[in-house]
Parts: C-alpha cells; sequence; structure tokens
C-alpha cells in the first residue's frame, strides 16, 4: 500500500532588526535585544533607548514567526505580532534563533563602532528562554544576560546539553506576573546558578511586563559587569 512520506523544502526568507549606533569615538558594547510573544523590533528598540542610548551599540532583532492580529475595538484593522517559537519542529526555530543571533555578531564585527568582544543577550517573555539557549549553547560569545519576565529552557536539567561558562545572569521578575509566579522564577533562578558564573534576581511589582523601575537597575547591572 503507498505510503505518505514527509519532505521539507528549505527556502530562505528575509529577518529584520533595527540597529542603533549611538555618537563616540571609541567601540562600544553590543547588546542584542529581542522582544516578547506578539512584539516586534521597534518596541523592543525603544525599551532598550530608555534604559541606556548613550553607551552601547543596540540590535534589536525581530522575531521571524509572524502572526496576525484580529481587529479589537473600533480599529478594523488587523495587527500584526511576531514570536521566536512554534510548537510544530520547535527545534528548527531553536536553530534559526542561534543563526539569526551569530549573523548580528559577525555582521557587527567589520564595524568599528561595536567591540563585539562584549556582548549582551536582553529578552522579555519568550525571548528569554532562547537567549539562555544560546549563551550556554555558545559557551564564551556572549558576557551576559538580561531576562525579563520568562523562563528557563524545558531540558535545561538535560546532562551534557549546555555549558558551564562565564555568563553572568540578570534575571527580572514581577510579583503579579501572571504567566511566571514567583514561586516558578526562584526555582529557575536556582537552576541558572548551575551554570551561570552569576545569577542576580530582582522581583517589581508589576505584571506580565517591563517594569519601569527596573530600567536603571538593569542599567547599573550591565555597566558593573563591564
Amino acid at each position: 500500500m503507498p505510503e505518505i512520506t514527509e519532505r521539507r523544502i528549505i527556502q530562505e526568507f528575509p529577518c529584520y532588526y533595527d540597529l542603533y549606533i549611538p555618537d563616540g569615538h571609541k567601540p562600544k558594547p553590543l547588546i542584542i535585544a529581542m522582544h516578547g510573544y506578539g512584539g516586534d523590533k521597534t518596541s523592543m528598540m525603544k525599551l532598550m533607548r530608555r534604559i541606556n542610548e548613550r553607551d552601547y551599540v543596540i540590535a534589536a532583532l525581530q522575531g521571524p514567526h509572524q502572526h496576525m492580529f484580529m481587529p479589537s475595538g473600533e480599529s478594523r484593522q488587523h495587527g500584526y505580532g511576531f514570536g521566536w517559537l512554534t510548537n510544530f519542529k520547535p527545534e528548527e526555530s531553536v536553530a534559526l534563533h542561534h543563526r539569526l543571533v551569530l549573523d548580528i555578531i559577525e555582521t557587527m564585527k567589520t564595524s568599528r563602532e561595536t567591540d563585539t568582544n562584549r556582548i549582551f543577550l536582553v529578552g522579555f517573555s519568550q525571548s528569554a528562554g532562547v537567549n539562555f539557549r544560546f549563551a550556554f549553547t555558545h559557551n564564551g560569545l556572549v558576557r551576559g544576560v538580561v531576562a525579563i519576565c520568562g523562563g528557563i529552557p524545558g531540558d535545561w536539567a538535560t546532562e551534557g546539553k549546555y555549558d558551564s561558562g562565564k555568563i553572568d545572569v540578570l534575571y527580572i521578575a514581577t510579583e503579579r506576573d501572571e504567566y511566571y509566579s514567583p514561586e516558578r522564577i526562584r526555582q529557575n533562578a536556582e537552576a541558572l546558578r548551575s551554570r551561570a558564573r552569576s545569577v542576580e534576581l530582582r522581583f517589581f511589582d508589576a505584571t506580565h511586563e517591563v517594569p519601569r523601575k527596573a530600567y536603571p537597575v538593569i542599567d547599573e547591572w550591565l555597566a558593573r559587569m563591564l
């Protein structure tokens, strides 16, 4: 009896990021910033510039998986958001994220304004987990990770899956997060300490968002790590 076999076509498609290079004569550290599920590169760039637009080159990467929002309220227009992972063959989404980050790093190595020996990943919500995957897979490539209201890889405890390295982590969490409870975040922080050089956990009184009171904390932590 004839069988059905699955095949695939590998097709390139464009992915986008916004780049901000502040004025100055010395090369500056690179921050690769990633939005949460449903966000976009524009919103993440605004956030990072509010935190610090003087001391870092900022690349705000946009998730490759586009989806549409239905009209709400008085608006008749559909909205669009972007994400990092899909339930269908998620390992391919993870590999794509790795390639995108690596491509940005390779591209910025040719920039005189950028010091690619000092790279930080900043991610909100869904992108926090994929950033941890990248940092602890490509050991030594990034200096630190700022994770905001997000989780850790589901296979974090798998022996030999991730490296232990000289990676510092700032873990920002909120007391009223509807997706990640304080208890869960504390458990994640303990798990991260098994591989990271340092993990600093800070809680804020907010819901699932980037608290404004966290801006100076992130800025101070980045400066301290340098």
